[in-house]
């Protein structure tokens, strides 16, 4: 509801365009820090703890907000909502441990259809709020109010959550882990030694369990799961070079206006809603390989941009829009799925964390190479995006050879479980 209302309200208080720009990247900046910290914060004191004070943090930010009368104020408002708006990272976390290896992508795929239908109907909610008098500051009390009512909804529902230690975790241990391969079925069962001295060691405090797991992710992701974020980077920001001009682009190239471009980004996003509701005969027809999935649908979204920059009609636009929300919805469920099997479980607060971080890095990135290739030619970002996503799939052909992840060989040794 309040996103795309930001940079009219900042504006209207009386904000320069470097200003308001500013104001703007400093939220991306404190997401990248904090994505990762917040994370392993949630694996230490539990999800349940985290999640609700992330959604009250962020409840106080929209209620600075909706308060905020001079640039200062709105300024302010941005830090706690920067520092705390994990909420979605911090319950696909939550997702992840509550339910079976197996049913995980579809699972997360459902979370990420229910996120995507917020997405589509908020713009329009906030859209017809802000044209009633004093509409912005009526919507952040609105976005403040349904904060509060996700944090009672979180108090109220029950479920059961072990907060592990991060000698628990076993991170460093997980020298077997393929993110392009299998993950054994005891690799998060089975009990190591250091595992099972844990519970004797005297309890540590917050701030250096958080320390340690940083130290243990440092390792894990630096020796064995540099490609998977590797491959989300890259993806992320293709598919961002994609959107970041894509309203301007169908107007220069076809005349389309803006408001019908923003009905056909509804449109996709729609889509993209059916996509993870439609994870199930997808996985049953992979037999649940994760990574086969992934390289597929990247190597059709490569396709869909180099097709999208080359389109002569509206019609091959509108279509490989349609199926672009379909392969970035699968990708995205796919990538998050195999960070949680290398990278554990246990772990998946600092894992999913630490993907958030990732793809704030892209968001950075995106919007510097964006114009970088519109100078060139309006076609400019979605060419240079198909070149990372083929970068992206030959990164992952290479991963497949390492861990011998191929083809029929090993009696489908590569599914995840």
């Amino acid at each position: 509801m309040v996103v795309p209302l930001l940079s009219l309200h900042v504006k209207s208080l009386g904000a320069s365009p470097t200003v308001a720009g500013i104001v703007g990247s400093s939220y991306g900046i404190l997401q990248l820090f904090s994505s990762t910290l917040v994370g392993c914060w949630s694996d230490v004191v539990g999800k349940r703890s985290s999640l609700l004070v992330c959604i009250l943090f962020s409840a106080l930010g929209y209620l600075i907000l909706g308060a905020s009368t001079s640039v200062f104020l709105f300024a302010l408002a941005r830090v706690p909502v920067g520092i705390f708006k994990h909420t979605l990272s911090i319950s696909r976390a939550l997702l992840s441990d509550l339910v079976a290896e197996k049913e995980r992508p579809l699972v997360i795929g459902q979370f990420n259809a229910a996120s995507s239908v917020g997405f589509i109907l908020g713009p329009m909610v906030g859209g017809y709020l802000t044209e009633l008098d004093g509409g912005f500051y009526l919507t952040a009390f609105i976005c403040f109010s349904v904060f509060i009512l996700n944090a009672g909804l979180v108090w109220l529902f029950p479920w059961c959550e072990v907060k592990l230690s991060s000698a628990e975790k076993g991170l460093p241990a997980r020298k077997d882990s393929a993110p392009w391969g299998r993950t054994d079925g005891h690799g998060q069962g089975a009990a190591t030694p250091r595992q099972s001295t844990a519970s004797a060691r005297p309890a540590r405090p917050p701030w250096l369990e958080v320390a340690s797991t940083l130290r243990d992710m440092k390792g894990l992701v630096f020796s064995e799961m540099w490609d998977l974020f590797a491959v989300r980077l890259l993806m992320a920001v293709a598919v961002m070079l994609y959107y970041s001009n894509f309203v301007l682009a169908l107007e220069e190239r076809f005349g389309v206006r803006p408001r019908a471009a923003g009905y056909l980004i509804s449109y996709s996003g729609a889509l993209g809603a059916l996509a993870g509701l439609a994870l199930r005969p997808l996985l049953r027809l992979y037999q649940h390989d994760g990574r086969a999935i992934l390289m597929h649908s990247s190597a059709l979204t490569c396709l869909l941009l180099v097709l999208h920059a080359t389109a002569r009609s509206v019609a091959v636009a509108v279509l490989c829009s349609s199926l672009l929300a379909v392969s970035t919805a699968v990708g995205r469920t796919c990538i998050t799925d195999l960070q949680l099997a290398a990278g554990g479980a246990r772990a998946s607060g600092a894992v999913i964390g630490m993907g958030q971080s990732v793809t704030a890095v892209g968001r950075i990135i995106a919007p510097l190479l964006s114009g970088l290739a519109q100078e060139v030619s309006p076609c400019g970002p979605p060419s240079l995006g198909a070149v990372l996503a083929l970068v992206a799939i030959f990164l992952m052909s290479l991963n497949r050879a390492r861990y011998g992840g191929g083809g029929g060989g090993g009696g489908g040794s590569d599914k995840l479980k």
